[in-house]
């Protein structure tokens, strides 16, 4: 499957795009934290890459590093408008969140999903493999 960045131009006369952006009118806000040791110690440079398929293609809508704190603040992303009924569930658009960093070659990918106006955190713990293995205890 072709990757592409949610900036290319290709993608605005793409129908199946067209018809995302119609069902999401609405955004909603990622935010990304690395950390090991029950999140003491933040984990800086974790390459992340926020994507969804959206007919033939990946669509990728964010990439970057974690800063030195560990984190990623503000990822907008399109969601469903809003529901102001409280007795309602409210609609969501899944992405996919890939996680990679150095520390110990960490690979992994999470299932995100977004509300309009709902700001989601994803905290992505890195144990090292040596605390894995029993050393250090």
């Amino acid at each position: 499957m072709k990757s592409i960045l949610v900036s290319d131009e290709i993608l605005n006369n793409y129908p199946d795009y067209i018809d995302f952006i119609k069902n999401n009118p609405g955004y909603s806000t990622l935010k990304v934290r690395a950390s090991a040791a029950n999140e003491a110690y933040p984990i800086s440079n974790v390459d992340i890459k926020v994507s969804r398929v959206i007919g033939e293609y990946e669509v990728v809508f964010y990439e970057g590093k974690t800063d030195s704190s560990g984190m990623i603040n503000n990822i907008i992303l399109p969601s469903p408008k809003a529901i102001n009924n409280d007795m309602e569930v409210p609609e969501f658009t899944e992405y996919k969140l890939s996680a990679i960093s150095s520390v110990d070659d960490y690979n992994k990918t999470f299932n995100i999903s977004v509300c309009c106006g709902i700001t989601v955190i994803q905290y992505i713990n890195i144990t090292p493999k040596m605390m894995e293995d029993g050393y250090g205890n």
